[in-house]
């Protein structure tokens, strides 16, 4: 996880908290995250870089529409990252003594 960007991070986040979402749904949930519209452009080709370092598994809903889920190897990035991150955090919800 350390060598992905913080957009990448952001879209495996989102991707493992929905069923197979599509690129579209994916897009719709940055777009209302960032308050500004996610191109194409931007999107796809770290989908693309997310399977191949094999994070994301990209499937086939039709013709048209690819689906991703996160691998176990993703998963267990997430897990990994969220224990790293929950060191540093763990004192910012304690109740400051003065």
């Amino acid at each position: 996880m350390h060598d992905l960007t913080g957009f990448q991070r952001d879209i495996l986040y989102v991707i493992a908290g929905h069923e197979e979402p599509h690129g579209l749904a994916v897009k719709a949930e940055l777009d209302d995250y960032y308050e500004q519209e996610i191109n194409h452009g931007r999107l796809y080709p770290n989908l693309d870089d997310l399977v191949g370092k094999g994070l994301l598994e990209k499937g086939e809903l039709d013709k048209r529409t690819n689906v991703y889920t996160v691998t176990q190897r993703g998963v267990r990035e997430i897990e990994a990252r969220r224990e790293w991150e929950s060191q540093y955090l763990e004192d910012v919800n304690a109740p400051t003594t003065s």
